[in-house]
């Protein structure tokens, strides 16, 4: 067997043939690309109205001024938007999954920890986003005939999303496409309408409001990065879905201009409106804001309707390409066990007044273990594997790539002490350690040399 580049035909993996079905989903190397570059372009655009950057943005509330706030957010896009190229070319040269990307790195049985590690935060926020959402359509119920019962309303919603989440891909770039068009519009008039209610509070405090340009303020740009850290790590499991063509340039380009109007307008809305009224809670705030009941109406069903935008795409594949992984599941039957694990986070703790600080360290330290994972896969990709890998290597447990590969595991404990060191900026903080551990420790340690082949 060939030790670089593509293996020969007896040697590789299953490989996806005719067009791909709903919920037709597979770790197997992708061949059918259902995603141009509008359409590409639409499904990050739709899936990154997070309402954890709402509370991110809450949570510099006095240690940044309004000019500051906007230009952390811009940052952290241009960051996410570099990362994501990155880190999603192997993803889209060879059409593999994250969690068989990260084999040649951690090992078959390695790379249940960066799957793990990533799954985590995103059942985390499929709950949290997923209690927001019923809350919006409890209080379209309230006020449009009388019933109240935000429970119900939870767990329809949740069955709702895990019914869309089983049509895969092909079900997840319809509904980030149509979507994106409310998304936008609904977006510009929230944000309209918080500076038409608050604008003069906001103007004395936010503008005149000295700041910081130290610490706190690159804290901030990780911070809004930080959402999105968990997607850098699995970008392959969407890159893999983009049709051929695109160079790196563009592709940066596509992330950082999708991600950038949603982030900018969600976070600077959270900031704002938690300066003037004092509460994170996003439908408290536009229950206030908007005097008009349709507008108020539409307001609500959109932050309903972002929930699941976000939900499907950022917080559902990820940990089902996991399950996948690591149980052998069905994509069908780990989508469901995903929606069912959301249940299990108890989100209306995460939506107290209090929470947008709790969110804060929360997105800090899973941060800390994301950013080493990712340096980690950047250095492997890049350095050590020259951009080539073997994919039948990749999908042969018993090749050289079985078990857990020691010098990945030991980099980013590395990177997760530094990380935890500077915990204000933990995944800037974590990106050098890892990455140069684990590159020393692979040209090196004799023990990890099989892991280079």
């Amino acid at each position: 067997m060939s030790t670089s580049g593509l293996t020969t035909e007896a040697a590789s993996p299953p490989v996806d043939s005719g067009n791909k079905a709903l919920g037709d989903e597979s770790l197997a190397p992708q061949q059918t690309r259902i995603m141009g570059r509008g359409s590409y372009f639409l499904a990050w655009f739709g899936g990154c109205v997070s309402i954890g950057t709402f509370a991110m943005g809450s949570s510099v509330v006095g240690t940044l001024n309004l000019i500051q706030a906007t230009l952390a957010i811009a940052i952290g896009c241009f960051i996410i938007g570099v990362a994501l190229a990155i880190n999603g070319a192997a993803g889209y040269k060879y059409g593999i999954p994250f969690m068989v990307q990260a084999r040649p790195a951690f090992g078959f049985t390695g790379t249940r920890i960066p799957g793990l590690v990533r799954a985590v935060p995103a059942i985390v926020w499929y709950g949290f986003q997923s209690w927001i959402g019923a809350g919006a359509l409890n209080m379209v119920s309230t006020t449009l005939f009388g019933f109240d019962n935000l429970v119900f309303y939870f767990i329809a919603f949740q069955l709702l999303q895990i019914a869309l989440s089983v049509t895969g891909f092909q079900g997840i770039k319809w509904l980030e496409n149509i979507g994106s068009a409310f998304i936008l519009l609904s977006l510009t008039y929230m944000f309209y309408a918080t500076v038409q209610r608050y604008g003069d509070e906001l103007s004395a405090s936010l503008f005149t409001m000295e700041g910081s340009w130290g610490l706190p303020f690159w804290g901030a740009t990780m911070l809004f990065l930080g959402i999105y850290s968990t997607m850098m790590l699995n970008v392959s499991d969407y890159s893999r879905e983009h049709e051929k063509g695109t160079g790196g340039g563009l592709l940066t380009t596509i992330y950082a201009m999708s991600i950038l109007p949603c982030t900018l307008f969600m976070g600077l809305i959270g900031f704002m409106v938690s300066e003037a009224t004092g509460t994170a809670d996003p439908i408290q705030v536009f229950a206030n804001a908007v005097d008009n009941t349709p507008l108020l109406m539409t307001t609500l069903l959109f932050i309903a309707f972002a929930q699941v935008t976000t939900n499907v795409l950022n917080n559902v594949v990820p940990p089902t390409y996991v399950l996948m992984d690591v149980f052998k599941m069905r994509f069908s039957t780990a989508t469901i066990v995903v929606g069912l694990l959301a249940f299990l986070t108890f989100p209306w703790k995460l939506v107290q007044p209090e929470s947008a600080a709790g969110l804060q360290l929360f997105v800090q330290t899973y941060s800390a273990f994301l950013g080493p994972i990712f340096a980690i896969l950047v250095v492997d990709y890049y350095l050590i594997r020259r951009r080539t890998l073997d994919l039948g290597k990749l999908y042969d447990p018993q090749g050289p790539y079985q078990g857990v590969n020691l010098a990945a595991v030991i980099a980013m404990a590395v990177g997760i002490v530094a990380a935890l060191a500077f915990s204000a900026i933990s995944w800037y903080a974590s990106l050098v350690p890892a990455g140069l551990t684990y590159y020393l420790l692979m040209r090196h340690w004799a023990h990890c040399r099989r892991f280079t082949s």
